[in-house]
């Protein structure tokens, strides 16, 4: 039955927020912070939604700790679909995420995510994988964060067996002089993957860590941030295993 909910609320969502989706574009013409922020409230909604269909309960550990009004570099461990959901639900500033590219070919779906700032990462193709970190580190400039998932593609091993990090993606908080947030998400492969297609109630937890701001790591160390980082995930899995 959850997933029927699950699938009608996202149907009705695309098909109901459509003029919605057409008087954003207008907006963002003339202010796209607003359209953007818009943009945000509307996808944090309607995920909240979806993940009541779901069943799913979310415990968010750290977000208070983050300073206000400075944009991150999120680094999350990828386990399930759920997890943009539940990052977009929680995520505190105006962020967009780094997806794979087959999804800019998603109708309505990746207008949303555009509208978001996402942005669609080549990972056969170097050259278009660097401008898309470009473009992240202008985001990053203008004051938006961006939620990236290193590991490249959902880890379907153990769970604190994390896959390696790729490095290139974090050199957007160096060059932009942002901090980077560590993400530690458990459980979300309970709430879709590991009974499709079927869909279960799961307790889903999202602990945000200490930001590291890449000025204050020594130069040697910082060429090894990405790893760095999945040591912090990995300790923050272990604290929250005990919760799920």
């Amino acid at each position: 039955m959850r997933i029927v909910l699950v699938a009608l609320s996202i149907v009705i969502f695309l098909i109901l927020f459509l003029p919605v989706y057409f008087i954003l574009w207008i907006v963002g013409k003339f202010n796209l912070h607003a359209k953007i922020a818009a943009s945000q409230a509307i996808v944090r909604n309607a995920f909240r939604f979806v993940m009541l269909c779901a069943g799913t309960k979310i415990t968010v550990l750290g977000r208070e700790e983050l300073p206000k009004g400075e944009a991150f570099l999120y680094v999350g461990n990828h386990r399930g679909l759920a997890d943009i959901p539940v990052g977009y639900i929680t995520v505190p500033t105006l962020t967009g995420f780094v997806a794979k590219k087959e999804l800019r070919k998603v109708p309505l779906f990746a207008g949303w995510m555009k509208n978001l700032q996402c942005l669609f990462l080549d990972r056969d193709d170097m050259k278009e994988g660097l401008k898309t970190i470009m473009q992240g580190i202008e985001q990053l400039k203008a004051g938006y964060s961006i939620f990236i998932m290193p590991e490249g593609t959902r880890n379907r091993g153990e769970e604190f067996d994390l896959l390696p990090f790729k490095e290139g993606s974090l050199k957007m908080a160096e060059k932009s002089g942002c901090a980077v947030v560590p993400v530690a998400i458990s459980n979300t492969a309970a709430v879709f993957e590991n009974h499709m297609p079927w869909v279960k109630k799961a307790h889903v937890i999202i602990h945000y860590g200490k930001p590291i701001y890449p000025a204050d790591v020594l130069k040697e160390e910082r060429k090894r941030l990405g790893a760095t980082v999945r040591e912090m995930i990995i300790e923050q899995l272990k604290e929250d295993q005990a919760s799920v």
